[in-house]
């Protein structure tokens, strides 16, 4: 199936998970894979499963490793990850019915 928007979402996704960041491109997409480290996981299971419920407290408990900058360019990785899955769901299934 084609996707007409395929253009704008990999420009997105380069801007997001290889472009220059605070944070390294490799902490990026892994962490948009739903693979980050240890202490990251429970933010990025959160993003990916209900972002709605990610609360200035999940945040807070990483400031001390993460800048605030840094944890904007991994919420926005985590939620682009799950947000690339999800389409990519829905078009398989698109395709095969």
């Amino acid at each position: 199936m084609l996707d007409r928007f395929a253009a704008l979402k990999d420009a997105t996704g380069d801007a997001v998970l290889r472009g220059p960041g605070t944070t390294s491109a490799a902490l990026r997409q892994a962490v948009a894979k739903g693979e980050p480290p240890e202490e990251l996981c429970a933010l990025v299971e959160k993003i990916r499963r209900h972002a709605y419920k990610v609360t200035d407290e999940d945040l807070a408990a990483l400031r001390g490793q993460y800048s605030e900058d840094q944890l904007f360019e991994l919420v926005v990785a985590a939620a682009f990850g799950a947000a690339d899955e999800r389409l990519r769901a829905g078009l398989r299934a698109l395709e095969e019915a």
